[in-house]
């Protein structure tokens, strides 16, 4: 008698990151959580739901409203031999302690000669969306990637949110893990066992000939959408998800591009200084003598994100927007 097969177990986005964090917390007795409304409330979100009641009020904790304090705790708990997992929010609120993780997260290891590890793992939540305006729907990875020190990732996919915390935890230095609202519910295959996902480790999401485009985050799914259009046109896009911006798997995306000769980034931030520009330059830098055109760029205009919803529609980017810029670059 043949053996049944185990249905593989899928959970959405949000339930994911619970994963995740309940695999760390397992992990490391050293581990806690603390954040804004993360233990009774389990986060604004939810993804901290249940984890109080497991693991108690010694491993989580509910702070004031205070970045600089919630940040603040993080850099002293990991540089004294905590492995703390710290909530910020929403990404925008990185302006209130934007001191603590420049000055303090990203140099502390370096201003100690490496004597001073700060295992911190930071979440927080990017993208707009969900018409929640310009102070809480923002994408700004660009800055913490410009900061030496810090580890930046973003997960696409619910097994990508689970492997990268999980990743990022165990890593001896500050992690940032840039998660996405309007992702929550988006459903995926998550096994049940803890798994790390290499950080600096780009994933070629679909496979293709004769085109490359790089997406970042919820602009992944977007890119997919995108290349099953350009197919009706001749047009086998390769789209990677580079999973990790700091460090960036730039060997993956080069060689893509002396396979394909023509690229593309795409990202939900500001176009203008854009990590998507930092990409570009890169791919021109190293693969340039295969470039059969400029490395095309797809990002939001520049202007704060709108609270009305059609103008937040227009404003970030979806695959129309990617498949009018294949074909400008191609002439078609």
């Amino acid at each position: 008698m043949a053996e049944a097969q185990v249905k593989p177990r899928t959970l959405p986005y949000v339930a994911a990151i619970t994963d995740g964090v309940r695999a760390v917390l397992r992990e490391q007795d050293n581990a806690f959580v603390v954040g804004e409304d993360v233990a009774g409330a389990g986060g604004v979100y939810g993804y901290y739901k249940g984890i109080l009641k497991e693991f108690g009020p010694d491993r989580i904790y509910d702070t004031p409203i205070s970045e600089e304090g919630i940040v603040g705790l993080g850099v002293g708990a990991s540089a004294t031999g905590c492995r703390p997992i710290i909530d910020l929010m929403f990404m925008d609120f990185m302006g209130e302690c934007m001191d603590e993780i420049s000055n303090q997260m990203a140099k502390m290891r370096y201003m100690f000669g490496g004597r001073v590890t700060l295992p911190v793992t930071m979440l927080t939540m990017a993208g707009a969306g969900a018409s929640l305006a310009a102070q809480h729907s923002q994408s700004l990875e660009a800055w913490i990637c410009h900061l030496p020190g810090l580890k930046v990732v973003m997960p696409t996919t619910p097994y990508d949110a689970k492997g990268l915390i999980i990743s990022a935890a165990r890593d001896n230095n500050p992690v940032i893990v840039v998660l996405n609202k309007m992702s929550l519910g988006m459903m995926g295959e998550v096994p049940e066992e803890s798994y790390a996902i290499p950080i600096g480790e780009a994933n070629i999401v679909r496979p293709g000939a004769n085109y490359t485009i790089v997406a970042i985050g919820r602009m992944v799914h977007e890119a997919l959408k995108a290349a099953e259009q350009l197919k009706d046109l001749g047009i086998d896009a390769e789209v990677i998800d580079p999973r990790s911006l700091q460090p960036f798997d730039t060997a993956t995306v080069v060689k893509s591009v002396e396979k394909t000769h023509r690229a593309l980034v795409v990202h939900e931030a500001v176009r203008f200084g854009g990590i998507g520009a930092e990409i570009a330059s890169q791919i021109q830098e190293l693969a340039f003598d295969y470039l059969d055109a400029p490395v095309a760029r797809v990002g939001a205009p520049f202007s704060p994100v709108p609270f009305s919803p059609a103008l937040e529609a227009h404003y970030v980017p979806n695959a129309d927007r990617i498949v009018a810029e294949v074909k400008k670059q191609l002439g078609i």
